[in-house]
């Protein structure tokens, strides 16, 4: 017997699951199955890799020995199906991710038309919904990964920066401060806002800067809190009063001389979009693929 990928892969996930019933699961295999591949392994070595009590699998000497080989030789092939991915002329697929609400709505639908035309034969479908929802359709596999607006810390997951965005102020056209292009924080702050709910991405990387910035994100006049960049932007159109949200998402509203986008001279309010994946399961070449395209996009977001 040779000693091949997928077994290494299929120790790892036991491994790491603990169990033999979850590794099962995460690999879409029997336990039977799992149970036949690992034996195969310890007879191959020579050696018992796993211990197995009612509680927990634990690894034994062996078993920490062969751990982070495996651990390498699966991101040894996700590094070559990257790497290799630039040279596949005909890639097919269909890709199931999930997105949140600003990179779902605003940011990727500039992008999937460049990309359908650059790979035809890959078919995706799109989910908008909360962060949540995302991690918990990736691990019941229902999505292959998903795009969110901060890093997640999940014991199964990998997460990787893979866009970047910068918030910006939103002014109604015949406000004050639309006159302007360039304005200074505390102006900008002397004016009543409309915020996002709290907890959301946006608001989150909107306080961290005020923050940073001396300024107590309780010193803003909040006149209104909102569930949705949608609703936030028809409030700041109808007057009520300015925002901090993504530029992507008032394109349209600019075109129609409808909202202002206007700098704000010292301050930066930078954020990162993620992509993530379970550890357990490698991304089909298209994937990977959707994923450099992402990363080499040079539009502005």
């Amino acid at each position: 017997m040779a000693l091949n990928y997928h077994q290494l892969h299929i120790f790892y996930t036991v491994a790491e699951r603990g169990s033999f019933s979850a590794a099962a699961q995460a690999l879409h295999m029997t336990q039977p199955a799992v149970t036949m591949q690992i034996q195969a392994l310890e007879d191959y070595f020579g050696s018992k890799l796993l211990i197995r009590s009612t509680k927990k699998i634990e690894l034994t000497e062996a078993g920490h020995t062969l751990f982070p080989f495996a651990l390498r030789s699966m991101e040894l092939m996700r590094e070559t199906e990257k790497s290799m991915s630039g040279f596949t002329s005909m890639l097919e697929g269909r890709l199931q991710l999930g997105a949140s609400l600003t990179i779902g709505e605003y940011v990727l639908p500039r992008l999937l038309g460049p990309f359908g035309k650059q790979h035809p034969h890959i078919s995706i479908a799109l989910k908008v919904m909360n962060t949540t929802q995302i991690i918990e359709d990736i691990v019941s596999h229902q999505l292959n990964f998903g795009l969110v607006e901060a890093p997640v810390h999940h014991p199964d997951m990998v997460s990787e920066p893979v866009m970047e965005d910068e918030l910006k102020l939103i002014v109604p056209v015949g406000h004050p401060l639309a006159a302007k292009d360039l304005v200074k924080l505390n102006e900008a702050v002397t004016y009543p806002f409309v915020l996002r709910e709290k907890g959301s991405g946006t608001r989150q990387v909107m306080e961290a800067e005020l923050e940073r910035r001396g300024i107590r994100p309780e010193r803003l006049e909040t006149v209104m809190e909102l569930g949705s960049t949608g609703a936030v932007k028809s409030a700041v159109e109808a007057g009520l009063g300015v925002t901090i949200i993504s530029p992507s998402s008032v394109k349209h509203e600019q075109a129609l001389g409808l909202l202002k986008v206007v700098d704000i001279e010292d301050a930066e309010f930078k954020r990162k979009f993620y992509s993530i994946h379970l550890k357990s399961t490698l991304l089909p070449v298209s994937a990977v693929t959707f994923l450099a395209f992402l990363k080499d996009a040079k539009q502005p977001l």
